[in-house]
C-alpha cells in the first residue's frame, strides 16, 4: 500500500502499527493452525478417521491460504510478516494443541477450540477496521467466514462420531 493509502487509514483513525501487530498475531495463528490440522490428519485414530482426516487436510489448505492473505496485507500496510517460526507461539492468540492423544474426538475438539479462538481474533480485527479500512475488513471477513464454516464442519463430524458411539 502506498503512503497515501496508509495516510488515509491513519486519518480515519486506524493505528496502522497496531493493525500490523494484530495481523502478525493472526498470521502466527494461521501457521500454527495449518500445522495442527496437517499433523492431526496424519496421526488421527478412531471411528470415521478417514472422513475426519479429509476434513483436516482441507482445513489445513485453507489455513495456508489465510496465512498468504494476511502476510500480503501486512506487506501492503508497510509491515513485515513474522519471520521466524520460533516467534509464532510467542505472539499467537490461539496457541497450539499438539495431538498427543490422536483419538479422533480429541483431535476434533482441539481444532474446534482453535477455530473458536480464530473467530474471536478475526472479530476483534473486524471491529478495529470497520468503516475505516475496507481492504483489511473484506479480507478478514472472508477469513472469518471460512473459520465459522470450519467450526461447523468439525462439529458436524464430531456429532456423527458421537451418534455412532451411542448406537
Amino acid at each position: 500500500m502506498g503512503t497515501k493509502g496508509i495516510q488515509i487509514l491513519e486519518t480515519l483513525g486506524v493505528d496502522v502499527k497496531d493493525l500490523i501487530e494484530s495481523l502478525n498475531k493472526a498470521l502466527a495463528d494461521e501457521w500454527l493452525a495449518y500445522y495442527q490440522y496437517w499433523v492431526g490428519a496424519k496421526v488421527i485414530k478412531g471411528p470415521m478417521k478417514e472422513e475426519a482426516a479429509a476434513e483436516l487436510i482441507q482445513h489445513a489448505a485453507d489455513e495456508l491460504r489465510h496465512a498468504d492473505m494476511v502476510a500480503s496485507r501486512i506487506i501492503q500496510l508497510g509491515g513485515t510478516p513474522i519471520l521466524s517460526p520460533e516467534e509464532w507461539l510467542k505472539v499467537s492468540n490461539c496457541g497450539y494443541d499438539a495431538p498427543i492423544d490422536p483419538f479422533v474426538k480429541r483431535v476434533l475438539e482441539q481444532n474446534i477450540k482453535g477455530e473458536q479462538c480464530a473467530i474471536q481474533t478475526y472479530n476483534t480485527i473486524l471491529n478495529k477496521v470497520k468503516d475505516k479500512d475496507p481492504v483489511t475488513y473484506n479480507m478478514v471477513l472472508q477469513i472469518m467466514t471460512d473459520e465459522i464454516e470450519h467450526e461447523d464442519d468439525l462439529q458436524a463430524v464430531l456429532e456423527d462420531i458421537e451418534l455412532l458411539q451411542h448406537k
